[in-house]
């Protein structure tokens, strides 16, 4: 999951989208509580939650929007100067800086966690080459006892960071809707062949390529921001709802052992009705919906919502394994006990993470040369 918001360009700083915190915050949420929910409910891929709680069990949808969201949140400084990037080395420390300071001190947590108190369920106690994995962000290519649950999307986007500037560098050249296609049918030749080729088949599993295709609409669907007014007229909040209604009715009917196992198709079927959201939203449509997104308790979530992502599986472990295992029944008791303890002390957490050691590396940095520019200008002096 990306970090908020984040120029890809030198300059000003862009206008900031209203709704995008939001969504940020509301996923964020939403994986917190697909956490719980596992352990409530045992038993995965079936679902034994009733109706009102089943749709938590599906918390990679969370992650497509992640990585929809983080394509387009990147590339928007590009789409408003013509796709033009700045220096890819430029971007990468920009990046590195957004990005490593708060996951390092996360996976410090959260092997200080799983040494010390209770490690991730489903894992056994990290050793040395988890340390080694995790913190070079290879976890998902490099197999290991995982520190945190949460960990394993953050390779792979950290992967699709390197390919950014060349997929901007396509839209330049060819166009967006050619690129897109480009990684499209790539990612589909794998989901495709994968399952029936040895180690193949476990890759799309830990690492799956059908990210890349999110993220590659992501960065199309910036575009919008430098479209005509025609495009920007058209009905994107509609246009949102034709796109995700028949996918949700489908996994209704499905049930939720055919769609865990058809992951890969699910997730990029959702992918244009995400990006039809969210050109919906950077055209300021519908206006109850983002005003609602940019209500100041949910677009403050969205702030610090990578820290959230980064910290609160561990959390989740502490309340549901050392506190309530063995004390409080599964199912709905354990799960409604359990989002009460854990949604405080994981939001409470995670904002003051944030505030050491995630929102001091989102401002831009100033070289002491061009501190010393307006300075020397109000003294009439050349810098």
């Amino acid at each position: 999951m990306a970090a908020p918001d984040a120029s890809a360009t030198a300059g000003p700083r862009p206008r900031r989208l209203a709704g995008l915190d939001g969504i940020r915050g509301l996923a964020a949420l939403y994986v917190v509580i697909n956490h719980v929910f596992l352990r409530a409910f045992p038993g995965y891929p079936v679902d034994h939650a009733p109706f009102w709680a089943a749709w938590f069990i599906y918390g990679r949808f969370a992650v497509v929007v992640f990585i929809v969201l983080s394509g387009f949140s990147l590339a928007l400084s590009p789409a408003r100067h013509g796709w033009r990037l700045d220096a890819a080395s430029r971007f990468a420390q920009r990046r590195a800086r957004r990005i490593l300071p708060p996951y390092w001190a996360a996976l410090a947590f959260s092997l200080a966690v799983a040494w010390l108190i209770v490690p991730q369920p489903g894992h056994g106690v990290p050793d040395a080459a988890s340390v080694m994995a995790n913190g070079l962000l290879v976890q998902n290519v490099w197999l290991t006892h995982s520190p945190n649950a949460a960990f394993w999307s953050m390779a792979v986007e950290a992967q699709l960071y390197i390919a950014f500037p060349l997929l901007v560098l396509l839209v330049r050249r060819w166009g967006g809707w050619a690129m897109v296609a480009t990684v499209a049918l790539i990612v589909a030749a794998v989901g495709i062949v994968g399952p029936h080729v040895a180690h193949l088949d476990t890759f799309l599993v830990q690492s799956p390529p059908d990210l890349a295709a999110l993220f590659a609409v992501g960065v199309l669907t910036a575009g919008i921001v430098g479209a005509s007014a025609a495009r920007r007229d058209w009905p994107w909040p509609r246009l949102a709802l034709a796109a995700v209604i028949p996918v949700l009715v489908v996994i209704w009917w499905q049930g939720s052992v055919w769609t865990l196992d058809h992951l890969y198709w699910v997730d990029l079927s959702l992918g244009p009705a995400i990006a039809c959201l969210l050109a919906a939203l950077a055209t300021g449509r519908p206006a109850g919906l983002v005003r609602a997104l940019d209500a100041r308790p949910i677009r403050s979530l969205g702030t610090f919502s990578y820290s959230l992502y980064l910290t609160h599986a561990p959390i989740v472990a502490v309340v549901c394994e050392r506190i309530l295992a063995g004390r409080v029944a599964t199912g709905v008791p354990f799960f409604l006990i359990s989002l009460a303890l854990v949604l405080p002390l994981t939001i409470g957490f995670a904002r003051a993470f944030a505030a050491v050691f995630e929102l001091p590396f989102q401002r831009p940095r100033t070289t002491s040369r061009a501190r010393a520019q307006p300075a020397a200008r109000a003294q009439g002096v050349p810098a």
